[in-house]
């Protein structure tokens, strides 16, 4: 008798441990990592930021230097390494190309891409710009190599929808990027071994939204387009935008 209430014993905390494990494998994610794209820096994510702390998330920034891909990488790896868990990674634009390589790293359980590239092996931002062009103006170089947008055309290609004096300030503050990160090439993205969502912008002007529909579409991305979202989206729709990052956060375990 004793032996089988042993056994009993023991059934039942293996269950208990499995039905545990499995309650922490659905539990949902709690580190946010937000990653800011080219000409700009990560005070933008504020409002998403503001939303998706007040819903009880840990969210951080990264202030990538822009001066190389493999820096801005390294940046975002740093930040990777400060978090205790697993973690949603979040791109903008450029940044959507910095997760791709950067989401590799153990702490990334999901990727989440706002009006952003999403790379294969082989592409650069450059070269898919070329088959799906965009609408903007081209950007502006400078002799050391890097690059921006000239002040009087950024609020209508990067900033339609946002009030006009935080597009006029958000041209005057502009980071130069360098012209060597949209050349770069990343040999294993991250989406095609990880759970990613996408988000389109309907109006953007920087990155065609037909080349937007195509990186959701090949990474099987869970993806919700925003209809008059300039490039800026993640500033002008901070709801949609933390709630797709929260879909993510509550998903990507499941």
């Amino acid at each position: 008798m004793t032996t089988k209430r042993t056994a009993l014993s023991l059934l039942c905390s293996v269950l208990l441990l499995g039905a545990g494990t499995a309650s922490a494998l659905a539990a949902p994610i709690k580190n946010i990592v937000l990653v800011h794209g080219a000409f700009v820096d990560g005070a933008g994510w504020q409002p998403v930021y503001n939303l998706l702390v007040k819903d009880g998330y840990h969210v951080t920034l990264v202030q990538e230097p822009l001066t190389s891909f493999s820096d801005d990488v390294a940046a975002t790896k740093r930040i990777l390494d400060q978090q205790d868990g697993p973690t949603v990674l979040v791109g903008h634009s450029y940044g959507g190309a910095i997760i791709t390589e950067a989401g590799n790293d153990p702490h990334v359980s999901a990727l989440v891409y706002i009006a952003a590239h999403a790379l294969d092996s082989g592409e650069t931002e450059a070269s898919n710009g070329k088959k799906l062009p965009n609408t903007a103006h081209p950007f502006v170089k400078t002799p050391d190599g890097y690059l921006y947008i000239d002040r009087k055309n950024f609020p209508a290609d990067f900033a339609a929808d946002l009030p006009p004096a935080v597009a006029r300030f958000e041209a005057d503050s502009q980071i130069l990027t360098s012209a060597s990160v949209f050349t770069a090439n990343i040999p294993d993205p991250a989406w095609k071994v990880k759970p990613s969502w996408y988000m389109v912008a309907q109006a953007d002007k920087i990155i065609s939204p037909d080349l937007e529909r195509m990186y959701a579409k090949r990474a099987h991305s869970t993806t919700v387009e925003v209809k008059g979202a300039s490039h800026s989206v993640y500033r002008s729709h901070p709801r949609e935008v933390a709630r797709l990052i929260e879909n993510a956060a509550q998903n990507a375990l499941r």
